[in-house]
């Protein structure tokens, strides 16, 4: 397998930056008029590869949503990661996974390792317990080929308390964003190890020397627009992926209608950044 790096850059250069969620979750399996079981769940994935796979660069999956359905729910998972593989849309499992020692290495032979049940092109960390944690996941994404994505500066209001508390007048959120800007170093094209800051409030980071990709939520209904993109992550030495869940999934559960609103809204972030 190629480096996610390489292939990210490809997806994006033929497909735009555009990330679409994932998100079944109950209120909008019934809002498509879907069962909250797993048949329901099969369906809402199943529309979801039909809309998006081949049709953007990049696809993100919430874990959550199809563990709360229990081992079907995993299978549903498996199947869609599956069925999205070789299509040229890169998958990112949004997973917040995070551990010390033999622990995080049982989340790496999961999600990162060759071979790995639960196998993304790329998969969201937690680096909480200390960056260095995350080495048995590092390691086996880089070995695999895959990607992670390890939370910075996250949309939410509440991360603030811990990601902008400062040691040294360097904020968590630098320290994080700047240990993953050492993994890319010497990397040709894109590095492997991405970021993620929410697109819902100036950051104030320093993702010059990043060297890799940026998923940036919250675009729609957290209130973020293209704009906000362009103007938050003009510095960035990689790649920013706004990620939009709600707001394209409102269009759903017809395949053409989904894959239409993600195709909008992937056109209105190029109009922006120019």
């Amino acid at each position: 397998m190629s480096r996610f790096g390489a292939r990210l850059a490809e997806a994006v250069a033929a497909h735009g930056t555009l990330c679409a969620g994932i998100d079944p979750h109950p209120g909008l399996l019934v809002a498509w008029g879907l069962a909250d079981d797993a048949d329901g769940l099969a369906a809402f994935a199943g529309a979801c590869v039909e809309a998006f796979a081949g049709h953007v660069a990049v696809v993100k999956p919430q874990s959550a949503f199809f563990e709360r359905h229990g081992s079907a729910g995993i299978a549903v998972l498996e199947r869609l990661l599956a069925d999205v593989a070789g299509t040229g849309t890169q998958v990112i499992l949004d997973v917040k996974r995070g551990d010390i020692g033999s622990t995080m290495a049982g989340y790496a032979d999961a999600y990162l390792a060759e071979g790995a049940p639960l196998g993304a092109d790329a998969v969201t960390l937690t680096p909480y317990l200390g960056f260095d944690s995350l080495e048995p996941g590092l390691s086996a994404a880089a070995q695999a080929g895959r990607g992670v994505f390890v939370l910075a500066r996250t949309s939410n209001p509440e991360g603030a308390d811990v990601q902008l508390a400062t040691a040294g007048g360097t904020s968590v959120a630098q320290r994080i964003v700047d240990a993953a800007g050492e993994r890319n170093a010497g990397a040709e094209a894109l590095g492997d190890v991405g970021v993620v800051v929410g697109a819902t409030h100036d950051h104030g980071l320093d993702l010059g020397r990043l060297h890799g990709p940026v998923l940036a939520p919250g675009i729609g209904a957290q209130g973020a627009g293209p704009a906000d993109v362009a103007r938050r992550f003009a510095g960035l030495d990689g790649v920013v992926l706004p990620a939009a869940s709600r707001s394209v999934l409102a269009a759903g559960p017809d395949p053409a209608a989904l894959r239409a609103a993600a195709l909008r809204l992937r056109d209105e972030v190029a109009a922006v950044a120019g």
